[in-house]
């Protein structure tokens, strides 16, 4: 009876050890814009047969190019990376709706933020979970109107930059030693892109670190414009201090200081795409976002005060006066 039993446990743990991510329905992904390296640099990673975990779950099996002709970043890359990744087993399709034909999630890679809210419309209404690549639009009321219809058609989304993910950041906030954040610099290149406000083409990158620290909460922005770099400077509720410095000459780097009661803890440089790919792959599976809507929509508003100081001089401009605005203009766009 022992010895039956013995292996009867025996079994069922062999059988439990086998059950893992590789054994588990396969979930097809599809990618709506091919002029980002994230398109190539993602579908790679998901297609790696020594992929693990969650990872190894998700397959790109189709993808739609779209394409922004008055962008550069864009035209002059889509044929070169449409070719890469449909080199990778990927079917390119000419619609979103054919793509959300063949697809249980969706990856939105544009690297033109302006047609995001159109392009996640249809995903929206189909119900597919989706990541949005940065940035999460082209505009303020835009990421307002995504904010929303996301919410009113129940489906998972989220928007991060890569940046929030890396180890050495994770690290540090958990680090016992550094006591409560008292504030926080950060740092990224700042290229500008004239469709788009400042920073949100690249700037977003040090923005998303510095809310990765702060968390929601800033009231109010001071923005100095200078030929070698924009710096905001954010004041939160409770009187903590973070600022952004977005780089446009000398070296280009990332980088965040975390400013404790106890410690300061730095975290210097681009550590990769797979932490991020991870959490989307996560996301995929259990369809919990894994960074808040409301610091999301706080880090476009950030960015979009940053933009009103600037016209106006560099005088302190409230966020919620720049959300409120959005919001009136967003209505007109989710019909209400």
């Amino acid at each position: 009876m022992r010895i039956a039993l013995l292996g009867l446990l025996s079994m069922l743990t062999l059988s439990l050890l086998a059950d893992d991510a590789t054994t588990q329905p396969t979930i097809r992904a599809g990618i709506i814009g091919l002029d980002t390296s994230h398109a190539v640099a993602f579908t790679t990673s998901f297609h790696d047969p020594k992929a693990v975990g969650d990872v190894a779950r998700i397959k790109v099996v189709a993808a739609f190019p779209g394409g922004s002709p008055d962008i550069a970043e864009s035209k002059d890359r889509l044929a070169k990376i449409t070719a890469q990744v449909q080199g990778m087993d990927v079917e390119i399709v000419n619609s979103i709706p054919a793509l959300l034909e063949k697809v249980d999630v969706v990856l939105l890679e544009s690297v033109d933020g302006r047609p995001h809210l159109e392009q996640v419309k249809p995903v929206f209404a189909a119900g597919k979970p989706v990541f949005i690549d940065k940035p999460l639009a082209g505009s303020l009321a835009d990421a307002v109107a995504i904010v929303e219809l996301g919410k009113k058609s129940n489906t998972p989304w989220f928007s991060s930059s890569s940046l929030r993910f890396g180890p050495t950041l994770v690290k540090n906030l958990k680090d016992p030693s550094l006591g409560g954040i008292v504030g926080c610099e950060s740092w990224s290149p700042c290229h500008l892109e004239e469709h788009h406000p400042d920073l949100y083409w690249y700037g977003i990158h040090g923005v998303e670190e510095l809310y990765t620290v702060m968390g929601v909460g800033c009231q109010s922005v001071v923005r100095t414009s200078a030929d070698s770099a924009e710096i905001v400077t954010g004041v939160w509720k409770d009187g903590r201090v973070g600022t952004f410095r977005g780089i446009k000459t000398g070296k280009l780097d990332y980088g965040v200081v975390i400013f404790g009661q106890k410690k300061i803890l730095p975290s210097l440089g681009f550590e990769g795409y797979q932490p991020l790919v991870s959490q989307i792959a996560t996301f995929f599976v259990t369809r919990k976002p894994p960074v808040d809507h409301d610091e999301t929509l706080e880090i476009m508003t950030f960015m979009e005060a940053a933009d009103e100081s600037k016209r106006q001089g560099g005088k302190p401009v409230a966020l919620e006066d720049v959300l409120n605005k959005a919001r009136e203009q967003a209505a007109t766009k989710i019909g209400q």
